[in-house]
């Protein structure tokens, strides 16, 4: 045992075992699985995995570890891209997974309370028979509560919003072990500082949050999705920049470029044009859909568009969207064996297609592999970067030309991350983006985790 790790001995263990039960694991297999993410970030394994199933539970565990000053690590899916769950100080991970009761659902009020490790499929399986869902789609089967501790959006975050606006109050275990509850069901609130949307996004780095009330929306009376094929990249962009400053209340609409869709047809087994190309899904009425269709296709065409391919069935639906969402691993299929670095910048929509096209032809120059995709209606976009992790120069180099993205971000007056969340991947991109604004973020986690074990190393370095 190194000596970061010292603490976690075995009355530690002891200690653990007396609050969970046999719920404890040193396995390494275990505390492997519990080190890394989707990312190409290298895997920091803790020093023991406790599952938990009530939040008196993770109040005990934090006490019991605040107690000894070890780290504590927050676990949901581990579907996240900027190594959130790294336990760069070893510790122990809390894994949520099996806190995944829907605890109640107000179908009146529209909204519902969980515990953190349900995730967003299970919840919406549960609500379908209601009319009711929730929107919040990142792609990957999150857990919600780690949806809430990214501040995740997805493809319907344009038409629904983010985690942000969507998360009515949460239940938190704070690093000494307190239980807090931030807000009340009430839809607005003028009581206080606003605790819900401090943690929404602390990405573990606050407390760990056990449960959530959620925001939910009717199912739409009618839901039509389509996807276009466009000349250029630029016609494309402009066609969703149009669509947003028109009014259009479109749920998705989702860019894909040739290489991206060379890679989607592969790996779903689609045949789509090898063309840059949009998929679009609208909600609401049957005429509100119509009407919604017919602005958008004369846009589309006005600016060189190719036929509307439509998906109708909500099978033909669901198999378009599950391609989409399996873009990241289509991208990696490209190149069996490399890794992915998965960017997520966004930018004012009006710099939208500035960004993106520069962006292209910085790929080109740089000779990277690296499609583009993403939510471009929230001017948010992915470039997925395949590389080799044996090849120290193009990994450099891949790095290097996620630099200079971010960089053309900022610049636009955008941000460097979307929806991925800092983690400890993007630490200096946040102090670029925000300056002096990080050291009140650093106030703000001293004062709530004054002995630093709250996830560490993530977001701001203390």
């Amino acid at each position: 045992m190194t000596a970061k790790t010292a603490r976690v001995n075995d009355d530690l263990i002891r200690a653990l075992r007396a609050v969970v039960g046999d719920r404890v694991s040193t396995s390494a297999v275990v505390r492997e699985q519990h080190g890394k993410d989707e990312s190409y970030h290298p895997p920091h394994p803790p020093d023991a995995v406790v599952f938990a199933t009530t939040t008196r539970e993770i109040s005990d565990v934090v006490k019991i570890c605040a107690g000894r000053g070890v780290p504590v690590v927050p676990f949901g899916a581990g579907t996240s891209l900027e190594g959130h769950v790294a336990a760069l100080k070893g510790g122990v991970c809390i894994d949520l997974a099996r806190m995944n009761a829907i605890l109640s659902v107000n179908a009146g009020d529209m909204d519902v309370t969980v515990q953190a490790g349900v995730t967003r499929k299970q919840l919406n399986e549960h609500l379908r028979d209601m009319g009711l869902f929730f929107p919040i789609d990142p792609g990957a089967d999150a857990s919600l509560g780690g949806m809430a501790a990214t501040r995740a959006s997805g493809t319907n975050a344009v038409r629904y919003g983010t985690m942000r606006d969507n998360v009515l109050a949460l239940t938190v275990v704070l690093a000494d072990g307190r239980v807090i509850r931030t807000s009340r069901r009430a839809r607005k609130s003028s009581a206080g500082y606003d605790l819900t949307r401090l943690f929404v996004g602390s990405e573990g780095t606050l407390g760990v949050i056990a449960e959530l009330t959620l925001r939910l929306y009717g199912i739409p009376e009618a839901i039509s999705a389509a996807v276009c094929p466009f000349p250029d990249l630029k016609s494309a962009v402009e066609t969703v920049i149009l669509t947003i400053q028109s009014g259009v209340p479109v749920a998705r609409i989702e860019l894909l470029d040739e290489v991206q869709m060379d890679a989607i047809n592969r790996y779903s087994k689609f045949d789509y044009p090898l063309q840059p190309t949009l998929f679009f899904e609208f909600h609401g009425s049957e005429r509100g859909v119509v009407e919604q269709v017919e602005t958008v296709k004369g846009i589309a065409a006005d600016c060189g568009a190719g036929d509307f391919r439509w998906a109708t069935k909500p099978e033909d639906r669901n198999r378009l969207w599950q391609a989409r969402h399996d873009s990241y691993y289509a991208c990696l299929a490209l190149r069996p064996g490399a890794k992915a670095l998965a960017t997520d910048v966004c930018v004012p929509i009006s710099r939208l297609a500035e960004c993106i096209l520069e962006t292209r032809r910085d790929i080109d120059q740089t000779g990277l592999l690296a499609p583009i995709l993403g939510h471009v209606g929230d001017g948010n976009f992915h470039v997925v970067v395949v590389m080799d992790m044996n090849d120290a120069t193009e990994v450099a180099r891949c790095k290097a030309f996620n630099e200079r993205l971010v960089m053309r971000a900022l610049a636009m007056d955008g941000t460097c991350t979307g929806e991925h969340g800092i983690g400890y991947g993007k630490i200096d991109f946040l102090t670029v983006e925000h300056g002096d604004a990080v050291s009140v973020m650093r106030a703000i986690k001293m004062a709530l985790d004054p002995q630093n074990i709250m996830n560490p190393g993530k977001i701001v370095r203390v």
